[in-house]
């Protein structure tokens, strides 16, 4: 195999665990509670930030991975 597509399946792979520790961190930080009719938002927004900020670096490492394949000669 050629040096980019090596680096464009690391790139692919690094984006996927990017993005579930993403989704993870949006999860970890996401909590209501309910006690008889009142709701209760007992949410973590920086870390639901910091979980949507992996979210959008995994999409831009997944899109360089992507064009890496691409365009390997």
């Amino acid at each position: 195999m050629k040096t980019k597509k090596i680096i464009g399946i690391i790139l692919i792979i690094g984006s996927l665990l990017l993005g579930y520790f993403g989704i993870n961190k949006i999860e970890e930080n996401n909590a209501n509670i309910k006690f008889f009719d009142l709701n209760i938002d007992v949410s973590n927004e920086s870390g639901k930030e910091l979980g949507y900020i992996y979210l959008g670096v995994a999409v831009l490492v997944f899109g360089a991975g992507i064009y890496t394949l691409k365009n390997t000669n």
